[in-house]
This record gives structure tokens, sequence and C-alpha cells, in this order.
């Protein structure tokens, strides 16, 4: 036997797992409106759990002497079915308008994504369950593998882009196919698989995947994504440069020249007269921004002056500006038309920003990189905003999400730390004293809901900084579909009222809120004049969509159901189903709820039904609390996890930061208590309950304490923040990780014949609650998340003590790895 060959196996395999489940993230945000990072834990933890569950149902089929080949037939198999899953993932366009269609393409995109996680099940629980090696240390390889499989994914999606990153995925399961089959364990033929697959076999299919991973990645001609966002991409529609990283996929295509495009033309703007060459940014297939061609010449780019975007530019006395979002660099060329002389953008995707400055064929049309006074910085803006010393006049932030993913409710299921009172209180400290902080969005003048939730995020922030009457300190003005806001850190002057009042006039730009004349609309009136951040708070939850403020805790700005209350949700549900914001944010529930009852109606099938056997004959007390104690277990777990996935997200500034941190972290803590588990046993009832006090109490705390530490170093670079995100986790997972192997010890102290049903609840409520934990935090807030794990793992106390532990539990801490396995 060759141990080491076996461990490489085994840490390829679970590495190649997780890389997967990141990768498959970052594919979704592209073709889908919704950034599905739950969806794809769910169907991970699915997937990996059928698999296991397939194994205990064939356990006389596999045995530790056919061990290398079965592992080698089956890792073999997962490689190549992530390459073709991933393949024919591409072709499916799961928007479709047609209802029956949709589900069906639905249920074939799902089992695209689940079929490569049962098979890594499969393969995880053989290694686990058959080898003859410790179980400790193959689990301590697995973690090991995960959590570097979370790192992994941030290199390949930064190195290639996702569909090349699956193929590069697949070669890597390929290798540990390889090295399983020189691991020599057992060495009879598994005679019962359909067929063997020799090594040569499978150097050639690794050979295949390498080549193709890498001929994919250079060429713009192989495997990528057929329908995005639900529009066909054809080679007629061949971008000039497309390009992946961990935050997007954009494409720049040249749409010639043609008159210049404004977000929000005001009315008396003659497109005609201002031809300019454009291209097209595109980010994620639907969220554009334009770059112009510019050679210097200010008045070139003067139709500028009729976007209502830029506004605030009118104000006298600019002389620092600052953009956070710079896209195709039309709102930094904005602050130049305008006569600003120092002008700094702050752009999250290093894509965009060497595009701009550096990437030949495109610095040079922008023109942008050589212009005296710009500066851009590579990072997320507020982070550096919270970092930098520096005061600005202007503080323009345009657009940053589009309206038709608000529309489709792409938002909806995903917070955005840009539009919460907490990002709001930053961006207005780096003002100067008569500075201003300049906001555009969307705007419907018959549904004007968005820029209600805009406004009443701008007078919550004025209340935090001790700002009397908001009202004063806010103009609102409109032109199309775009509304645009302006916040003063001083209340505005006569004089400069009076000047924005003969620019709108003069642009008949829409003026609907100002602190001279009587709102446009009775709902902006109110949210402006409330009277305190409390009334505020009243007063936007009790309107029939939710306008409260969004925070840090609930950062969910682009949703306006009340999901609160969920009689007024259900009645908006059913009669407001056209455009606009709750359209899409109903959308968005409803693909929640179609995820669960899907992901309730596969768990049933494949992992419940199939494991109830185990339970019959065991008693009323051994089966009603082991399966609490599983299930609670399962919800706790994930509730923490998604709470934490969120909250740091917004610390971290991207979802991908923060998927990678918190498996990273979770599964390495997690793995580091099970083990820690081995040698300090839960076996007596005062053991036990100060371990279930003190997960509770720690998640618990985790709201209290979380907020001061998160803001204390939110100026930080984004290592400091990485490793205190680590920090925060630590704790949380070594406690967690207790948990699992403690109740299986306890139930095999008891009966170990129903530990397979055990099993298979705990794997089932995990995939189930995190759609649970995504619906709580939208309704009620993240940390609500944190108290409902809480709740959970102190409800285990009394769910552990009825199974009855305690007559043979110490007796079972001598040999307690055994209590982990599923029996053979």
């Amino acid at each position: 036997m060759k141990p080491a060959r076996f461990y490489c196996g085994v840490f390829l395999v679970t590495a190649s797992g997780l890389m997967l489940q990141i990768v498959q993230t970052r594919i979704l945000s592209v073709v889908l409106w919704y950034y599905l990072a739950f969806l794809v834990i769910s169907i991970a933890m699915f997937g990996i759990t059928a698999g296991t569950v397939w194994v205990y149902l064939r356990r006389g089929q596999f045995s530790e002497r056919t061990l290398s080949h079965d592992l080698t037939y089956f890792t073999a198999l997962l490689a190549v079915a992530i390459a073709l899953c991933g393949a024919v993932q591409t072709t499916l366009a799961p928007v479709d308008s047609v209802v029956g269609t949709r589900l069906f393409v639905w249920f074939e995109l799902a089992t695209c994504l689940t079929l490569p996680f049962f098979l890594s099940g499969v393969v995880v629980s053989l290694a686990l369950t058959r080898s003859p090696f410790p179980v400790g240390r193959v689990y301590g390889v697995d973690l090991a593998g995960a959590a570097a499989g979370c790192l992994g994914a941030l290199m390949l999606l930064n190195l290639t882009d996702g569909p090349s990153a699956v193929l590069w995925v697949s070669a890597i399961t390929a290798l540990g196919a390889i090295a399983f089959a020189g691991s020599g364990i057992g060495g009879k033929p598994a005679t019962r698989l359909p067929f063997a697959v020799p090594l040569q076999y499978i150097k050639v299919i690794f050979v295949v995947l390498v080549l193709g991973a890498a001929l994919n990645s250079t060429t713009g001609q192989g495997i990528e994504p057929l329908v995005v966002k639900g529009k066909l991409e054809t080679t007629a529609d061949a971008p000039l440069l497309t390009k992946w990283n961990s935050f997007a996929r954009i494409s720049a295509s040249d749409i010639g020249v043609r008159p210049a495009g404004l977000w929000g033309p005001s009315p008396t703007y003659q497109s005609a007269d201002w031809p300019i060459e454009q291209r097209l940014m595109n980010i994620d297939g639907d969220a554009g921004t334009l770059a112009f061609r510019w050679d210097g010449n200010v008045a070139r780019a003067g139709f500028l002056k009729y976007d209502v975007t830029n506004l605030a530019y009118f104000l006298p006395g600019h002389r620092r500006a600052a953009v956070i979002g710079v896209g195709g660099g039309r709102d930094m060329l904005s602050a130049r038309v305008f006569g600003v002389p120092d002008v700094t953008g702050v752009e999250i995707n290093p894509i965009l920003a060497r595009l701009l400055t550096t990437e030949p064929g495109f610095a040079d049309f922008s023109g942008i990189a050589n212009e005296p006074g710009f500066h851009f910085h590579v990072d997320e803006g507020r982070s550096w905003f919270a970092r930098t010393s520096q005061s600005f006049d202007v503080i323009q932030m345009s657009l940053v999400d589009t309206w038709a993913a608000t529309g489709a409710g792409a938002f909806t299921l995903s917070e955005n730390g840009l539009y919460t009172v907490d990002a709001w209180t930053i961006f207005l400290g780096r003002l100067t004293d008569n500075g201003v902080f300049t906001v555009s969005r969307w705007y419907s003048p018959s549904d004007a809901n968005e820029t209600g939730r805009l406004v009443s995020l701008a007078a919550a922030t004025l209340f935090k900084l001790g700002v009397t009457e908001p009202r004063r300190h806010v103009f609102l003005a409109a032109s199309g579909s775009i509304a645009t806001l302006i916040v003063s850190r001083s209340p505005f002057s006569d004089t400069n009222l009076a000047l924005l009042d003969r620019v709108a006039a003069d642009k008949q730009f829409k003026i609907l809120l100002s602190p001279d004349r009587d709102p446009t609309t009775s709902m902006l009136g109110r949210i402006i004049v409330s009277g305190n951040a409390q009334e505020l708070q009243r007063l936007t939850a009790g309107l029939p969509l939710d306008l409260t403020p969004p925070t840090d805790e609930r950062p969910f700005f682009f949703n306006q159901l009340p999901l609160f209350d969920p009689w007024r949700s259900m009645t908006l549900a059913l009669h407001q189903r056209g455009t606009g914001v709750a359209s899409g944010n109903i959308s968005a529930m409803l693909t929640l709820i179609s995820v669960f009852a899907m992901s309730l109606l596969a768990v049933l099938l494949t992992i419940v039904y199939p494991v109830h056997p185990a339970i019959a004959d065991v008693g009323r007390r051994l089966a009603t609390a082991g399966t609490a104690y599983f299930l609670l277990i399962g919800v706790g777990f994930m509730c923490g996890e998604m709470g934490l996935l969120q909250r740091l997200s917004v610390f971290l500034g991207h979802p991908i930061y923060s998927l990678s941190i918190v498996l990273f972290s979770l599964i390495l803590t997690t793995g580091v208590g099970s083990l820690v588990s081995d040698r300090l046993p839960l076996d007596t009832r005062a053991r036990f309950v100060l371990w279930g006090l003190a997960t509770a109490c720690y998640l618990s705390a985790l709201p209290v304490c979380l907020p001061a530490v998160l803001h204390a170093a939110e100026s930080a670079p984004l290592a400091m923040r990485a490793a205190l995100s680590v920090a925060v986790i630590a704790p949380a997972g070594v406690l967690m990780g207790f948990g699992f192997p403690t109740g299986m010890r306890f139930i095999n102290a008891v009966n170990p014949t129903p530990t397979p049903w055990f099993w298979g609840i705990n794997g089932a409520a995990g995939v189930l609650a995190s759609s649970f934990a995504i619906a709580i935090s939208i309704a009620f807030g993240i940390y609500v998340t944190f108290y409902a794990s809480a709740l959970c793992y102190s409800l285990l106390i009394p769910a552990g003590l009825l199974i009855g532990f305690p007559q043979r539990a110490a007796g079972l801490t001598a040999n307690s790895g055994e209590a982990d396995r599923l029996p053979a």
C-alpha cells in the first residue's frame, strides 16, 4: 500500500469539490439574475449527502479489498462528469418565460449541478468508511483539501474564465483518480462495477482535460454560455474582448459612432449634435457602462452637462471629486468637463481598471489614463473611503447596479454594502464642509418606491450624523427614468438652491425634493420631514412596501417586500405583478420558495425515504430525541454559516471573498473541533451542557460584539479584514465542530442501528436551511440568523440528554472515531 497516494487522492477530490462549488456561483451570477451562492451550497450538500446514502444502501458492494479500484473508478467518473455537466450547463437557458419550460430547464440545471457533487459524496464516503487508515487522519486530509479548494477557486477565477475553470477542476479530479490508482489498497478488482478504468485511460483523460482547459481559455471560441440573462449570445454579437475574474465577466463591444448615450438626458438634449465613437462595457451580461473615445478636448464631451446624473457639478467651488465605480470612465470624464482639476476613481474590478489605464487598444481609446489630475484605485469603494484621510467636494455614485437587474430581482437575495446607513456615514464623513454626495438610481414617475428608499437612507444617515432637519440637506431631481439625489454635508444655501433651481428649469429636470419647495409626492415628503430616526423607521416600515433605511445588519436595499409582515407580502404578491421593483422582488421570492420546495422534494425522495427503515423498532425516545438533535445541528450550523456569509460579504466588500474565506475558515475550524472532540469527548452531562451553552452564548454574542469590531476594522486592508474574519469564525467553527461527532457517539452508545437515518436527517436539514436562513435575514436582519443558530444549539442540550447517552458514552471514547462512520 502507498498511503501517500491515497491521501493525495482524497486531498485533490475534496479540493476540487470546493473549487467547483465556488466557480459555479460565479457562473450562475453571469447566466442568471440572482447571486445564487446559497443555491449552490444547498445543491452541494444535497449531492454529497445523497452520494453517501447511496454508498450506505449498497454497503455490501464495497469493501477494503476493492477500495483502490472503487475510488479510481468513481473519481475518474467524477472528473468526466464535471466536464460534461459543465458543458451541458452552458447550453441551458434557466430564465425561459414559459413556465413549464422554465421548470424543465431548472430541473436540467439542478441535475448538471448535482451529479458531480453526488459522485464526490460517493468518493469521500468510500475513503472515510472503507480505508484501513485512521478515520481521523483521513477526515483531516479531507478538510485540508476542502479548505485549500476555497482559496484555489479564487486563483482559478482570476487566471481564467468560468467554463475553463470548470475544466481545470475536472483535470485536478482526474489527477486524484491517478493517485488513487497507484495507492494499492486491497488490490482486488471491483468486479461489480460496470467496467474497469485502466490507468492509461485515466492519464489520457487527464491530458485531454488539461489541453481542453488551456485551449478553452485562449481561443475564445470554446465552451461559453449560450444564453446570458435570458439573451442568446451569437457570433454576430462577438465582443472585442471578454475577460473573467472572481468579480465578474466583462465584455467590451465597439458600437461605433453614434449620438452620445446618456443615462438621464435632459429633454433639451439634441443627441444628433453630439456624435461620438463609443464602446459598451458589459458586466455579467447585463449591467452596461459606456466608454467614449476622448482626445482630451473637453468641448467634445460637453453632452455630459445634459445628464441629470451630473447635476451636482453645477454647484460652484468644486476642486476635488471622487467616483465610486469607475466603469467605462464616464463619471470621471464628467468631473473634468465641469472643470474639476483633481478626480479620484475607485473601482473594485481590476479588469475595468486595466481597460482604462493599460490595456492596448482600450486605454488609448478612452484617453483617461493620461489625463493630468486623474487618480485610479483598484479597491472596494466603501473600504477605500473608510481608509483614506482625503476629503472631497463631490463624491459621485451613479447607477452602481442596473435597473434591468433590479427589476428582475437580481440583488433581492444579495446584500449590498454600498447602500446602507453605515456606508453612507463613511461617504458623508469624507466630504468637505460644503461638499455633496450624489447618487443616481433608476426612477419611475408612476412608482417612486426605489427613490423613496434612497431618500429614507439619506434621512437616516443624516440623523445618525446629528442633523435634526434632513430636508434642508437633500435635493432630488429626475429626468426620464433616472433620479439623482444630492446630499449636502451642510444645509443648502439659498444661493446654491437658486442655482440648482435655475439649472433644473434650463435643462427641464423635474425637481422631486428641495428644501425651498413642496415635494412632488406625499410619500417622499413624509419621509424627508420625519422628526427623528425612530419616527422614520416607523413610517417606512408601515408603508405598503418596505422602505426602511438599509443597515449593515439588514443590507438588502433592493428588496422592498415587507417579509417581516407575511400577510402584507402575500397581498402584494397576489395583486402587484406588473413592472418595477416590487415585481422583481416578487419574482425573486418566488424563486426562493421554488428552490425550497424542490429541495424539500429532492431530500424526501433521495435521502429521507431511502434511509427511513433504519429507524424502525428503535424506540420512540431514541427516534424522537435523535431526530431532533440532528435536525437542530443541520439548521443551526447552516443559519450560522449563512449569517457569516452575508455579514462578512458587506465587511469584505464582495460576495466572492466572503464565500471563499467563510467556507475556508468554517471547514478548517469545524474540522479542528471534530478532531478535538476525539481528545476531549463530551462524555458527561456536565461537559455536554457546558459545550451547548458555550456554543449558544458565542453565537448570541456575535450580534452584540460584531458590529463594533467590524466597523473598527473597516479601514483595514483586505488581508487584515480577511484575517479578522477568520478570527471571528474560528471559535464558532471549533465549537460547532463538536456537534455532529458527539451526536454520533451518543447514538452509537445507545443503539447504532438508526445511525443512517440521523445522518440523513442532518444532511437534509442543512440542505433546506439555507433558503430558510436567507428568508429570515431579509425579513428580520442578518443577526437574527445568529440568534436562530444559537437557539438550535441551546435546544441540543435537552435533545442530547433525552437520547440517554450517559450509560455507555464513556465506554466509546477509546475508539471514538468509529462513531463517525456509517455502519457498514
